[in-house]
């Protein structure tokens, strides 16, 4: 629990989708601080003792749980949510999993796989992957976001205006985020907390892992935010840039498609290099790879890298 905190909400107070009819599981007053216990994005359907044919027998219906909504007293549309992350409290455990039909190479990688991690949730000392593999942490909140104006419920997995499915993995302890408030009170909720991403998550998950986490909120009144924006307190890539990046392009007049060929040819250089089945080469690439668009004016092709962090290897 939060001594310093006005709120704790449940995870038994969460729900799948945005709905702006949805009851609150709170009502607070702006500047509230408050902690959210955060299912992962299996929803507890992947445990520490889950096999890769788990993945087959996944509940769709129960992916991706956020804990909320939170009802804002005078927030209203126009208005802006301002979200300080405080901190994360996580647990120790998490996973990675290639989901069949999921993700950029999801015509490359056709079968399932699971990586269950186990790492320390005090030190955060980086996460043990296979045998050589060590990749550092930097816990955050997949999804956070407000409810939509539009009547009805809306999937949690495609990113909205408003927020939702983010996945950006600066999104962590320090930062402060602006949502746009759409409906009366904003109805905010937050999950899918991971311990690691990278940028992209280019499987479709990151080390997923169940997790508190401890916000702040308060009201930017007449805001007109179009879209969130968000600030850091510092340098975002220091858990990675020490040893350098090993970098593999895709170039061409499509962004999606120099997107799938700088990561595959990232997960054939990893495999080869490393001694390491592919589809773990492509697990790895998520939670740690960051993709990038490295140029993007000089029609007709574009330039897309894949930055690969040395230090996980060295």
């Amino acid at each position: 629990m939060c001594n310093n905190c006005d709120y704790t909400i449940h995870g038994r107070h969460h729900h799948f989708g945005w709905d702006n009819s949805f009851a609150p599981a709170e009502r607070v007053a702006p500047g509230s601080t408050i902690e959210f216990q955060c299912l992962d994005s299996s929803g507890g359907q992947l445990k520490a003792d889950s096999t890769v044919a788990d993945i087959a027998k996944l509940d769709f219906a129960g992916i991706n749980p956020v804990t909320g909504p939170i009802f804002v007293e005078g927030a209203e549309p126009g208005d802006a949510l301002k979200v300080t992350i405080e901190l994360f409290k996580p647990s120790g455990f998490g996973w990675t999993g290639n989901i069949p039909g999921f993700g950029l190479l999801a015509d490359d990688f056709k079968e399932p796989a699971l990586n269950i991690w186990k790492y320390d949730a005090l030190s955060l000392e980086p996460a043990l992957f296979g045998k050589n593999a060590r990749v550092p942490l930097k816990p955050f909140a997949g999804t956070i976001g407000n409810a939509p104006a539009e009547m009805g419920l809306h999937s949690v997995v495609p990113p909205r205006r408003v927020g939702g499915n983010l996945d950006i993995r600066d999104l962590a302890a320090g930062t402060t985020l602006y949502l746009p408030v759409e409906v009366a009170g904003a109805l905010f909720s937050v999950g899918d907390t991971h311990a690691a991403q990278g940028d992209g998550e280019v499987c479709g998950t990151a080390i997923e892992s169940p997790m508190d986490v401890v916000l702040k909120l308060d009201l930017v009144k007449d805001a007109r935010l179009k879209t969130p924006r968000f600030t850091t307190p510092g340098p975002v890539t220091r858990h990675l840039d020490a040893k350098g990046y090993e970098v593999t392009t895709g170039i061409g007049p499509d962004l999606m498609a120099g997107a799938r060929e700088a990561v595959a040819q990232m997960v054939d250089l990893l495999a080869g290099r490393y001694q390491i089945d592919p589809v773990e080469a492509y697990m790895l690439a998520s939670v740690c790879g960051d993709l990038r668009i490295s140029e993007i004016v000089d029609m007709p092709n574009w330039v897309v890298s894949f930055y690969f962090p040395r230090c996980v290897f060295e």
